[in-house]
């Protein structure tokens, strides 16, 4: 008798015609995309055998310039750690005034339009409006990455904000708290351990931006790597690139020594 019963379960595959006409649509345009600009198979060969020989004449790598190759990195840090902390202290003011479940709409719109503003373009582009504005140097990529922190940083903490427990709020305004303290002791301990981990990859982040800024004129490594490839040293270009490399490195290490002192070993470690 089971046997002459419909099969009513539902199918595994649904017959999702929107969906499926969708996914044509997209398929379609990556077709056009691609022949409109050019991508063809003996342009990626010949893509491939410039790549090897513009590597063959990196290596091995040499350190032409060792002062250049020292001060270039030792900016990109200043640049980095100071930007991540200027960014962080106006993120935080940002961030809260942003978060809808605490603040009203009058404070909530403008603070939300700051932080789009921030993130709608890339750290280069608004490192050579301050170039343009304050000159050549340090302070034009210090500005393009306090620029970059407030948008990272204080959208992730208002999102972080919206997301918290408010009867841990609700209680310490009970107790006739003032704004500040109902933050202090009813926001942040909900939001501090993600807060950790937002400002320590936005520092890991900034290590990075600084080498990209400097290539437009905002100091750090990226003035060194350009004028590197314009005399066209690409074993010092090596040597750069590994030293990049190894200080973002040593950046991650040491982002993870401080979300372990702050936040504790873990998940894991807490079970």
């Amino acid at each position: 008798m089971d046997r002459l019963r419909p099969d009513t379960r539902p199918a595994p595959w649904p017959a999702d015609w929107p969906a499926r006409l969708g996914w044509l649509a997209l398929a379609a345009y990556v077709i056009y995309a691609v022949a409109r600009l050019d991508v063809n198979l003996p342009r990626i060969v010949s893509g491939l055998d410039n790549g090897a020989r513009f590597i063959g004449r990196m290596l091995p790598p040499r350190i032409a310039q060792p002062d250049s190759l020292i001060k270039g990195l030792t900016e990109s840090m200043e640049i980095a750690i100071l930007a991540s902390a200027l960014g962080i202290l106006l993120a935080l003011p940002i961030g809260l005034a942003a978060a809808r479940n605490l603040m009203p709409a009058w404070a909530t719109w403008p603070a939300r339009a700051v932080i789009a503003a921030a993130r709608s373009f890339h750290p280069v582009i608004v490192a050579i409006v301050f170039v343009k504005a304050v000159g050549f140097g340090a302070m034009a990529g210090i500005g393009a990455l306090v620029v970059a922190s407030i948008g990272f940083i204080g959208k992730l903490f208002a999102e972080a904000i919206e997301e918290i427990s408010l009867k841990q709020v609700e209680g310490v305004r009970a107790t006739g708290a003032s704004f500040m303290n109902v933050i202090i002791f009813g926001v942040m301990p909900q939001v501090f351990g993600r807060f950790i981990g937002f400002a320590t990859y936005q520092l890991d982040s900034n290590l990075r931006n600084s080498t990209m800024v400097g290539i437009v004129g905002a100091g750090g490594i990226g003035g060194t790597l350009f004028s590197a490839f314009q005399r066209f040293d690409y074993d010092f270009v090596a040597a750069i690139l590994l030293s990049i490399i190894a200080m973002i490195m040593v950046g991650e290490v040491l982002a993870g020594l401080v979300r372990r002192v702050f936040v504790g070993h873990g998940r894991v470690d807490d079970e």
